[in-house]
């Protein structure tokens, strides 16, 4: 009975946190042009500050995940690969990854693409803290990572996830400013 109830709120939250994040308040038009689809949505960045938004990051993702369920894994892997595709805009990129951490898609690391990053120190902490995120459905981590728009300075990075089915999931982040940090 105490499983239930806990199974319960956890589920509440999710929605709740699903309605909040606009994964299911909007319906992303199909499109084989993704950068059309992203300023229909008015993806833009907040004008008080030269860093992107936590919804453009939420939309950025959600938008890709639409795009794996139309155009299937290995097309989608094929444009998320691409270093000049419709998923690569400024400091924002779509990252994947198997659930063993096995890099799918890297277009700003392609040398990773294929390899296991779980041992790579920091890398392989925050992969296994994503992956315990998108096992629950979504979730947002932190690191601290190479801005390469901004002279490829060590800044703090918010990164939203999401599962995309039992084998692989896919991300994306935006910087935050500075790190404190000087570990990667």
């Amino acid at each position: 009975m105490k499983i239930e109830s806990i199974s319960c709120i956890l589920a509440l939250f999710f929605c709740l946190f699903l309605i909040t994040a606009g994964c299911t308040q909007t319906q992303y038009p199909q499109t084989e042009n993704v950068s059309e689809t992203y300023e229909k949505l008015s993806l833009e960045t907040n004008s008080s500050e030269e860093y992107l938004s936590n919804e453009t990051l939420v939309a950025f993702v959600c938008s890709a995940a639409e795009y794996v369920k139309q155009y299937g894994k290995e097309k989608a892997l094929s444009e998320f690969n691409n270093p000049n595709g419709s998923f690569i805009d400024g400091e924002l990129y779509i990252f994947a990854y198997t659930f063993d951490g096995v890099t799918l898609a890297h277009p700003v690391n392609p040398e990773k693409v294929g390899l296991s990053r779980m041992d790579e120190g920091e890398t392989g902490v925050f992969l296994k803290e994503c992956i315990e995120s998108v096992k629950n459905g979504s979730g947002f981590n932190t690191i601290n990572y190479i801005n390469p728009e901004h002279n490829l300075t060590l800044e703090s990075k918010l990164v939203y996830c999401v599962e995309i089915d039992d084998e692989w999931w896919l991300g994306s982040g935006v910087y935050k400013g500075p790190s404190s940090s000087k570990n990667i």
